[in-house]
């Protein structure tokens, strides 16, 4: 039977907690409300600590020193006195153990005071130092909370001492320009990779637009119309096949790979070859193939897509009755693959960016032929792989690339950085 009033309070002797959601509001207010312990208030708390415990210490040395100096009771005789200025006789011994207490009296309180003044003044002192000391600190934390999309352009530019506060604030510049750079790349990426896809898909619109708008179209009309959709679309199929490719293939970058088999560089080679026999023969291009086993260790589609790029755009982006050479070779810890082409002529100071995505000789690929991700896809793959490329322009126009990657006889590296090696000074052709 229920009646009455009810009440909200808790019978007696229990507590009711507060929600989860208001102590989590109640802590961090009282943690917003309470001191913090900065790393400056840390330090002159330390100072001040090792301060008083050197002055302490010392006042204490000077107390056991002035003891030993005042009380040489070994030098007196049994029953000696002392005549005072006033001429009251004391005993000798009992004047030294006044003389010496009032002493130590008077060396404690002003060795006391003394310290309360040292001490005083040297916490003050080291708050002010290290404030000013640790000023370049908060230069870093303002500009990190200032950072954003808008303001990469800022930079600390730290000019005083040589020291760690100075290579802290050069190693935050350093880092802001690479992550300026990253931006810059990625923002170029998505741009291209946009501008790239959307060409496609406007060419099937405006075919199909058109026909639609023409009562007059006929079957011809609409398989020449089906036609181009056609390869709009493998073009767009083929560019978005490319772009997962170079995500799937970076994600593996510095860390291990899905397939780690053992695998061979010239397997890819003549599966590469084989597909591009046609161009090959349309342009009637020269081939140069030594291809020895050139055993390694990773995941053979990769490799193979490395190999397929490489020559790919090595027959795309030569001329006809041109020359296509390819090599693989080994030692006793790398295994090499070599792909160069006769062509156009090459601004080696451009060669960089060619592994850019969209990117050829310097200029943006977008408009061109290929999707402008071969080279990109390229350098992933031997960055996952742990190795390394290697890009020069030809002085008779052309381009070889250069692919270093642990051999199979040695465990190969987790993480690569597949660097851009500077090319050899030599420029002619094979």
């Amino acid at each position: 039977m229920t009646g009455g009033p009810r009440s909200d309070r808790p019978p007696a002797g229990e507590t009711v907690a507060p929600p989860p959601g208001l102590r989590g509001r109640l802590y961090r207010r009282v943690r917003a409300n309470s001191p913090r312990p900065t790393l400056r208030l840390r330090l002159t708390l330390l100072n001040g600590v090792l301060l008083v415990g050197a002055g302490a210490l010392l006042l204490g040395l000077s107390l056991l020193l002035v003891r030993q100096a005042l009380v040489p009771a070994q030098q007196l005789q049994a029953g000696s006195q002392v005549t005072l200025a006033d001429g009251q006789v004391v005993d000798a011994k009992r004047y030294q153990a006044r003389l010496a207490h009032d002493t130590e009296l008077e060396v404690v309180f002003k060795g006391l005071a003394a310290l309360v003044v040292i001490s005083s003044a040297g916490v003050i002192g080291g708050y002010i130092v290290t404030g000013r000391a640790l000023r370049p600190l908060t230069r870093v934390t303002q500009a990190a909370r200032r950072l954003s999309t808008e303001t990469m352009d800022q930079r600390i530019r730290y000019a005083g001492p040589d020291d760690e506060i100075r290579e802290l604030a050069n190693t935050y510049d350093a880092m802001l320009d690479r992550i300026t750079d990253a931006f810059a790349s990625q923002r170029r990426f998505v741009a291209n990779a946009s501008h790239e896809l959307r060409t496609p898909l406007a060419v099937m619109r405006t075919e199909v637009d058109v026909v639609l708008a023409d009562p007059a179209s006929d079957a011809e009309e609409l398989r020449r119309m089906g036609r181009v959709v056609r390869e709009a679309s493998e073009r767009a199929n083929s560019l978005v096949e490319s772009l997962l490719l170079l995500a799937r293939t970076e994600a593996q970058a510095g860390r291990r790979l899905v397939r780690k088999v053992p695998a061979d560089l010239a397997a890819g080679v003549a599966v590469a070859l084989s597909a591009v026999r046609p161009d090959v023969a349309r342009m009637d291009l020269s081939l140069q193939v030594a291809t020895p086993p050139a055993p390694v260790v990773g995941d053979p589609s990769l490799l193979e897509r490395l190999a397929g790029n490489l020559i790919e755009n090595a027959v795309r982006y030569n001329h006809a009755g041109g020359t296509l050479w390819v090599r693989t070779s080994t030692d006793a810890e790398h295994a090499y693959l070599v792909v160069g082409n006769s062509g156009g002529e090459l601004d080696p100071g451009e060669v960089p960016a060619l592994f850019e995505p969209f990117r050829r000789g310097g200029r943006e690929r977008t408009g061109t032929r290929g999707s402008g991700l071969g080279l990109s896809i390229v350098r992933a793959v031997i960055d996952a792989h742990g190795g390394s490329v290697s890009a020069r322009a030809l002085s008779g126009g052309g381009l070889e690339v250069t692919c270093t990657m642990p051999a199979a006889g040695v465990t190969p590296v987790a993480r690569g950085a597949a660097a851009l090696v500077p090319p050899p000074a030599t420029t002619d052709l094979p």
